[in-house]
């Protein structure tokens, strides 16, 4: 059964920006796009590095270790490691791609909730 729990006040987080959160004991990635808001799993399917260290871009997030990109959106890979050549056919051999954990998201008064 899942709940809504109040991850940040909605004023923490101004347009463009990132933070970690613990939320129920999950380690998420909320981010704020313009006036919308994205959570997903903190850490990168493909060797755990740390999302809330990366880079984001518009509803694109880059894995600082391995450069991994996820859409904040949905979850979907944009692009698995940002290795070419051998090294990109070796890593999807290794680990195949997979999407990024998602979170519902919502705002209410001045708290920003998230489904867990």
């Amino acid at each position: 059964m899942s709940q809504w729990l109040e991850a940040a006040k909605a004023d923490e987080l101004r347009p463009g920006t990132m933070k970690a959160v613990n939320v129920a004991g999950k380690e998420i990635l909320l981010t704020r796009v313009e006036d919308s808001y994205y959570a997903v799993s903190n850490r990168c399917p493909h060797m755990g590095g740390k999302l809330s260290e990366g880079k984001l871009e518009g509803v694109v997030i880059t894995c600082p270790r391995h450069g991994s990109q996820f859409d904040l959106r949905d979850g979907r890979v944009i692009r698995w490691t940002g290795f070419t050549g051998l090294m990109a056919k070796v890593s999807r051999v290794i680990k195949s791609p997979r999407p990024v954990a998602t979170y519902k998201v919502k705002v209410e008064g001045d708290g920003v909730l998230i489904e867990v």
